[in-house]
């Protein structure tokens, strides 16, 4: 008994790192599914809600593409709206920015006694022609993989609301084996992502609110644009929140006089990512899912590691539907109190 005890736990120690290496080696193939999966999730109480009228799946699969489209055309509405502000503009900031960037470039060569040659263009100087074009390959190669990425989860998350690919099934046959355990944890699954949605969306809308007030009290460009994207890159769990303090703090820095002004500025951003991010959020999540911060951190990182942006994105799903699996080993309960 005790060597078939350590042959397990052997394979268990053998199997891990190999899990680990799928995961990373086919991120092209797991990100997109598991994007899916959670999207399904989503869809899958208005899926029911249809399934309860007898209303065709055909007809309740197109109505929700329709409604995923409907959010992508949101979206490129709004990335338009910020794109037209930049643009009114003519140009106009852009020069002035370049001035105050030579300026700042200028009297960081002097503090730290740079030589540079004489009549040679500083921008140029510091961002070589070669670099920007590398970068741009870089940004293409970027796009277009999102684009692809996108495509698939669309494709996964059809294929899971037809039930081509049955998740509670899965789960019954390789998991539980317990048909009763299976229905229950996929609807605690279910229950605990879309709550994690709603307060996520939620705190996300307030920060891109607050940014965007924040700029047009302190007179600084582009609110439509700092907004949507202090927004969006809340999404990316506690990274995203430091980005677009620091993004948007080195903006102002740009267009602002180093003033009491521009320290206030500073000062409101931070309070008010603090104050969502740093406060509010903590005290809904630790609620919902009573996960701490030091796992929460190390997933983070994990996750992050292994699928990069993606990974950051899904690091708090992901770890909830582990502690859903683990609660249901007794066997666990050391590793399930580590993860509360």
């Amino acid at each position: 008994m005790n060597s078939r005890e350590m042959t397990n736990r052997l394979l268990l120690i053998i199997a891990i790192p190999v899990i680990f290496y799928i995961l990373r080696t086919l991120s092209f193939i797991f990100i997109p599914l598991t994007m899916a999966m959670f999207i399904a999730l989503l869809f899958l109480p208005m899926m029911r809600w249809f399934n309860k009228r007898k209303i065709p799946k055909v007809i309740s699969i197109s109505l929700v593409i329709l409604i995923m489209i409907a959010g992508l055309k949101i979206g490129s509405e709004l990335i338009k709206l910020s794109s037209n502000e930049i643009m009114s503009t003519k140009g106009v900031f852009f020069k002035e920015m370049e001035t105050k960037l030579v300026h700042l470039i200028v009297s960081i060569e002097e503090f730290f006694g740079v030589k540079r040659a004489e009549n040679t263009d500083i921008l140029k100087h510091y961002i070589p022609k070669d670099s920007v074009i590398n970068n741009f390959g870089v940004t293409l190669k970027f796009l277009r993989s999102t684009i692809s990425m996108i495509l698939m989860t669309i494709f996964f998350v059809i294929l899971l609301l037809l039930e081509s690919i049955n998740f509670q099934k899965i789960l019954n046959n390789t998991i539980f084996r317990d048909k009763h355990s299976s229905v229950k944890s996929f609807i605690k699954i279910e229950k605990d992502f879309i709550k994690f949605i709603k307060v996520k969306f939620i705190i996300s809308l307030f920060t891109g609110i607050g940014f965007s007030l924040a700029c047009v009290f302190f007179d600084i460009s582009f609110p439509i644009f700092w907004g949507l994207f202090a927004f969006a890159i809340n999404f990316i769990q506690m990274i995203g929140s430091v980005i677009s303090v620091i993004l948007l703090s080195l903006f102002a820095f740009i267009q602002l006089d180093p003033s009491v002004t521009l320290l206030l500025f500073i000062l409101t951003i931070t309070a008010i990512q603090g104050l969502m991010g740093g406060v509010i959020e903590p005290v809904f999540m630790g609620k919902i899912f009573s996960v701490n911060v030091i796992t929460v951190l190390l997933m983070l990182m994990f996750w992050g590691y292994l699928w990069g942006i993606p990974g950051l994105i899904m690091s708090i799903p992901i770890t909830v539907f582990l502690k859903i699996i683990l609660a249901k080993y007794p066997q666990n309960k050391v590793i399930n109190d580590l993860f509360s």
